[in-house]
């Protein structure tokens, strides 16, 4: 199969470009199903998470349909295709950028942080786990940035809000729901109680920590390297 490795930055993209040209190309017919993922990924010579995502930006141009537990099959395609646009970020490179930026950002503010903000983001993780799977994802976006303001940043702050606004691009926002990752609210809620506790603890080592921990549980959802993704049985 005349697949060629991928090297590039925003691999998901390019790789979803190259299996578009094949399937325009009539490498692949309509109904046709492509191969598994793990097979994929070894011939392009990328990671699953990669393919899942190419996957996902390929669906939205039309050109397949994701078939929760079959696979992934080409779709009859009526009339001309547009070639793939801009569909977002790598979830999965959203993610690591955040462990980054917000695991240094958590150990800065744990040298700063006051009861004040201390009880601000205790009730914001206390409404989140009152409201439960109903929850407004607002409240997550409020601790996260609560925390980049307790270092006096304004640039921090501004570089936390961009990358959640991230999360609401086409790739993100379809892949969290397909992984059901407004699941996961018990392990962000144990995640954020732990950050509160190392802030309060003004130790900036277990801020960093437990900050970092909680982005990865996240990551590795999007990534399907948990219990709840194996679940979807995706291909």
């Amino acid at each position: 199969m005349p697949f060629q490795p991928i090297d590039s930055q925003r691999l998901y993209q390019k790789v979803a470009d190259q299996i578009g040209e094949l399937i325009r190309g009539g490498e692949f017919k309509p109904g046709n199903r492509l191969p598994p993922e793990r097979d994929l990924s070894k011939q392009l010579g990328v990671s699953r998470p990669v393919v899942r995502e190419a996957m996902i930006a390929l669906e939205l141009a039309g050109l397949v349909e994701v078939r929760t537990g079959a696979g992934t099959f080409v779709r009859e395609v009526v009339g001309g295709v547009e070639p793939l646009g801009d569909v977002g970020h790598s979830p999965y490179d959203i993610l690591t950028s955040r462990m980054l930026i917000e695991g240094e950002i958590a150990a800065i503010a744990a040298r700063d942080a006051d009861a004040a903000t201390i009880g601000h983001l205790s009730d914001l993780v206390d409404d989140m786990d009152r409201a439960g799977v109903e929850s407004d994802p607002d409240l997550d976006r409020r601790f996260h940035v609560g925390i980049a303001e307790t270092t006096g940043s304004a640039v921090l702050t501004a570089v936390v809000s961009w990358l959640w606004q991230m999360q609401y691009e086409p790739v993100f926002a379809i892949l969290s729901e397909r992984v059901h990752l407004a699941e996961n609210l018990e392990a962000t809620v144990r995640g954020h109680r732990a950050i509160v506790a190392a802030l309060e603890a003004h130790d900036a080592e277990a801020a960093r920590a437990a900050m970092s921990e909680h982005l990865a549980q996240v990551r590795d959802i999007i990534a399907g390297e948990t219990a709840i993704v194996e679940q979807m049985s995706l291909t």
